[in-house]
């Protein structure tokens, strides 16, 4: 993913663990991708997409808010993904959004280029703005609103992406109903854990033996965020398989099916969701974005040597290789092969270090929902459709 403006926003979530990263950059004023940047970029993706076999060339466009560089910027890289991609090639792209930026002109090139959008919404208002206030200490949800119902009137494809914190944990059905409500038909619930970390950056991931520094005050408890998962599943299950998506639990319907990946949180190795910053600098994950992680600039060194390389397959490969006992001898292992790494913090029931934290969390889920996870598997293999475990 591209980080066209580093971690510049125009709102000061309390929970981002990427505002800090303005630290990393103590001579950037500007941070926005320079035409030499985003020109290499664009170029070096499509030819490392083209040469791993891929049949669609995606560019995902993330930040800070990446709707701050203005429409012209966007409009320049569509005009480089149409000069440097080969006729026949696809190319899509994505974009993830607050929302309280966009206007007609967005709305129209949005949908006219076919882009999907990601929406940040934490549910409804007052859960929302508990936590997602701009830099004066407003809240964003009315702001927020409106850039779903400028997306909704233009046409263009969007889902909702919906951080689980201390605010919202407990409230999964409320959070799933609010969402249905506004007409959102794909969800993403993303858990958030941070620990704090010196000069205010989040704390570099770790999965040796120190647990760290604890969990922030705003970071979901483990079996509050297991409880979310069980409350949106049982509201879910109940009419709205097949009509609204929930990407955890397409993920783990494909883990029932016996299918790889889906997600790198659960997948056996991870290393393939590298972030390209401002500045051309690539690193090994966007959770990563620390000097230790740094592969080197795309201005200097081609995408494809610094994506396949030792470096960065001991690091996907560390993922699957420094499992805890607990996590080795998990009945659930190949549905959750341990969760992210960014998480192993926590220590295990014999007090192992690089535990995950949500291990409460998925193990809870797994126990409540698998039965008809199961269900839904034997339908989708016998070639029917997976809505009709509600029959």
């Amino acid at each position: 993913m591209a980080k066209p403006i580093g971690p510049r926003c125009n709102i000061a979530c309390r929970y981002c663990y990427y505002l800090g990263k303005e630290k990393l950059f103590p001579e950037e004023k500007k941070f926005r991708m320079s035409d030499e940047v985003l020109e290499a970029y664009t170029r070096h993706l499509i030819h490392a997409s083209l040469a791993a076999g891929m049949g669609e060339v995606t560019f995902a466009w993330q930040g800070g808010e990446p709707t701050m560089l203005g429409l012209d910027f966007y409009a320049k890289a569509l005009a480089l993904q149409r000069k440097h991609a080969p006729a026949g090639v696809t190319v899509t792209n994505v974009l993830q959004t607050n929302g309280m930026l966009l206007d007609d002109d967005w709305g129209r090139f949005l949908h006219d280029n076919g882009v999907l959008v990601g929406i940040s919404i934490d549910g409804p208002k007052q859960v929302h703005d508990r936590y997602r206030l701009d830099r004066a200490g407003r809240p964003s949800f009315d702001a927020v609103m409106r850039g779903l119902d400028l997306l909704q009137r233009h046409g263009v494809a969007h889902n909702a992406l919906t951080t689980v914190h201390r605010a919202n944990g407990g409230k999964g059905r409320e959070v799933y109903r609010f969402l249905k409500g506004l007409g959102i038909e794909h969800m993403q619930f993303i858990p958030i854990a941070e620990r704090g970390g010196p000069d205010g950056l989040a704390a570099v991931p770790q999965v040796d033996s120190d647990p760290g520094p604890p969990v922030t005050d705003w970071s979901v408890r483990p079996r509050a965020y297991g409880k979310f998962l069980c409350d949106v599943f049982d509201t879910w299950i109940k009419r709205d398989v097949g009509r609204i998506f929930v990407q955890h639990f397409d993920a783990m319907l494909g883990k029932w099916l016996g299918r790889p990946g889906g997600l790198c949180v659960f997948a056996e190795t991870c290393g393939d969701g590298l972030a390209l910053e401002h500045d051309g600098s690539l690193y090994s994950c966007d959770h990563y974005v620390f000097p230790e992680y740094r592969l080197g600039r795309i201005t200097d060194t081609p995408l494809d040597q610094m994506l396949w390389t030792d470096r960065q397959t001991a690091f996907g490969q560390h993922k699957r290789d420094s499992l805890t006992a607990q996590c080795r001898g998990c009945a659930f292992r190949a549905a959750c092969n341990g969760g992210c790494p960014k998480h192993r913090f926590a220590t295990s029931r014999s007090g192992e270090g690089g535990h995950n934290y949500f291990c409460e969390s998925y193990t809870m889920f797994f126990h409540h929902a698998g039965q008809r996870l199961s269900d839904m598997a034997r339908l989708v293999a016998s070639g029917r459709s997976a809505a009709e475990v509600l029959a």
